[in-house]
């Protein structure tokens, strides 16, 4: 993060400001112990100012927010690796945690939100070893997830215990996770298109439990496939829908009515369609889905529904950092602008993560910006990568 204590100006060649306006050229950025003081076209005599930071072969935006990630999780092909993390303790997966971290720094992203994990390791990691106000990428963690008993989510949480009802385990739990997740559905399947699993909880069990973790001033999010799983939980009340894959358009017109926030996380599909093997019904049926899910997601924008970006890094083929650039450009893919589809990676992704003053390069906001060196055009490049991201204080 920047932390500079004197005033200074910086000539961005272009600006992309999280706000989702067009991309704007030649502007001035000041900055001063942190926070940007200004935003404002480059004038003649700003250019010879002493001291300016020349940045004109740079774009600047906001740093990114990937809103679904699972820290414990690699995204290797390798079943070796992927088994041993799905069963190993904390010392094994603290450095595994840490690398993703980098990962995802090197990417320009700056803040994640976890999903969940067995052990609630990734909370334990940021509650241990990560001071939030220096650390590099900020983690809200949801520890544990909950579900229920014998259905889907055993490698990300557990069920209520001691017949507690869902409300009364969210109410009762002890750790400082960051927000509560909730499986509610199944997996999607790759055998039969849009096949949906039953809710896991009723309406009555979910709108108690997501009012217990408002009380206690947590957010929710809930996995959530099909159109009957999304629609509880909308109703319940929850603050934003994980996946939605096969929702439908009347669960898309309910979330953009409640301003309830969709994580797409379509990249998953693409990823199982590029590991399985080529031309397998499997393979076939994950490349359908995608395509299922980039209709939702135009709908979605036509419809006004607020959009975070998440991947979902730690699934099969979707790793920290690279999936976030994978996932912007399925973004633009379904009609978003660039500028648009930043916007979902950053500003959307801050306020559903609740971190204050970020997300925007405009006044009063944190100066939390990294920059590339190029125009925008360059930023996914053919190869789908993002840029090589710094933070700007680096140039400072």
């Amino acid at each position: 993060m920047t932390t500079m204590t004197e005033s200074r100006f910086i000539h961005a060649g272009w600006l992309i400001d999280g706000t989702g306006r067009p991309v704007q050229q030649n502007m001035a950025v000041e900055i001063e112990k942190g926070v940007i003081r200004s935003v404002e076209e480059v004038q003649g005599d700003l250019v010879n100012k002493p001291g300016i930071v020349d940045l004109s072969d740079y774009t600047m935006l906001p740093g990114l927010v990937d809103t679904h990630v699972h820290l414990f999780m690699s995204g290797e092909n390798d079943p070796g690796i992927r088994k041993r993390q799905l069963n190993a303790d904390y010392n094994f997966l603290k450095p595994v945690i840490a690398n993703h971290l980098k990962q995802l720094y090197a990417y320009g992203v700056r803040a994640v939100r976890d999903g969940g994990d067995y052990g609630g390791y990734a909370l334990r990691y940021k509650n241990e070893c990560l001071d939030d106000n220096r650390s590099l990428v900020q983690i809200r963690a949801a520890g544990k997830a909950w579900r229920k008993s014998g259905r889907y989510g055993k490698l990300i949480g557990r069920p209520p215990v001691n017949k507690q009802t869902l409300a009364d385990a969210i109410k009762n739990q002890k750790t400082t996770a960051d927000h509560v997740k909730i499986v509610q559905s199944g997996l999607n399947s790759l055998a039969q298109f849009g096949t949906e699993t039953p809710p896991q909880f009723t309406l009555e069990d979910l709108t108690e439990a997501i009012s217990a973790a408002h009380k206690k001033n947590l957010k929710v999010m809930v996995h959530c496939n099909g159109k009957e799983p999304v629609k509880l939980a909308i109703q319940a009340g929850c603050d934003s829908v994980e996946h939605g894959f096969f929702m439908g358009t009347d669960n898309l017109k309910r979330m953009a009515d409640t301003d309830t926030v969709w994580v797409p996380t379509a990249v998953t599909m693409k990823a199982y369609a590029e590991h399985l093997k080529p031309g397998s019904a499997q393979a076939v049926m994950a490349c359908r889905n995608l395509d299922h899910q980039l209709e939702q997601i135009a709908t979605a924008k036509r419809l006004g529904v607020v959009i975070a970006l998440g991947t979902d890094s730690g699934s099969l083929g979707v790793h920290h950092g690279s999936a976030v650039s994978e996932e912007l450009k399925i973004l633009i893919s379904a009609g978003f602008t660039l500028p648009e589809a930043v916007r979902c990676a950053t500003f959307n992704g801050a306020r559903l993560l609740a971190i204050q003053g970020q997300g925007q390069i405009t006044k009063g906001m944190s100066a939390t910006l990294i920059i590339f060196k190029g125009a925008p055009e360059e930023l996914l490049p053919n190869g789908g990568k993002l840029g090589a991201f710094t933070d700007l204080q680096k140039h400072l």
